[in-house]
């Protein structure tokens, strides 16, 4: 008897945790551990919040960086700007059912306020580091999204940026590569 009651237990919590993973939403990182897609509104904030600290992060970067992040900045403004415009427009368009972030939240907001206050080499191994986990964790979200979205329209726009942003992430990895660390010499 006891070991009937344990395995129906065992049953019912690993046919819920992917239920309660979507609803606790993709911000603790549950979904991503789980391979679980986000819900349609948390994948348009995610991707907006993501594009909006992309392109001001980029911008600081295009003042502040050595020649090599001016550079991926100046892709990561036009590729970001272009993501924003595309996804704005399915959602304004009424194809996708979502609110659009109207700023950064406070994590977003914390990591562009480092930025803004570092400079030299401090100021490449935050970006250079902060832009790997950002294409990272983006790429993460696209491929659940473009997986089992609930949005075919949005799904299929998943699946066809997944390759920029991939690139994206080669890119970040080779300027966290070249980047000299804070007290190093280059």
């Amino acid at each position: 008897m006891k070991r009937t009651i344990t395995a129906i237990a065992t049953a019912c919590i690993l046919f819920a945790a992917p239920a309660l993973a979507q609803s606790v939403g993709e911000k603790t990182g549950v979904n991503s551990v789980l391979g679980i897609s986000p819900s349609t509104a948390d994948f348009v904030k995610e991707v907006a919040m993501s594009d909006m600290f992309e392109i001001e992060a980029s911008k600081l970067a295009q003042q502040k960086g050595n020649a090599a992040e001016k550079k991926f900045a100046e892709q990561m403004v036009k590729d970001h700007s272009k993501t924003s415009g595309e996804l704005k427009g399915l959602v304004s368009g009424g194809k996708v059912k979502a609110e659009l972030p109207s700023g950064l939240d406070s994590s977003h907001q914390s990591k562009l306020d480092k930025l803004k206050a570092a400079s030299g080499k401090d100021f490449s191994s935050d970006f250079d580091s902060m832009q790997v986990s950002a294409h990272k964790d983006a790429v993460s979200l696209f491929e659940r999204y473009a997986k089992s979205g609930e949005s075919a329209e949005l799904k299929d726009w998943a699946g066809k940026t997944l390759p920029a942003l991939k690139h994206h992430l080669e890119m970040a990895e080779q300027l966290d590569k070249a980047a000299p660390t804070v007290g190093e010499r280059k």
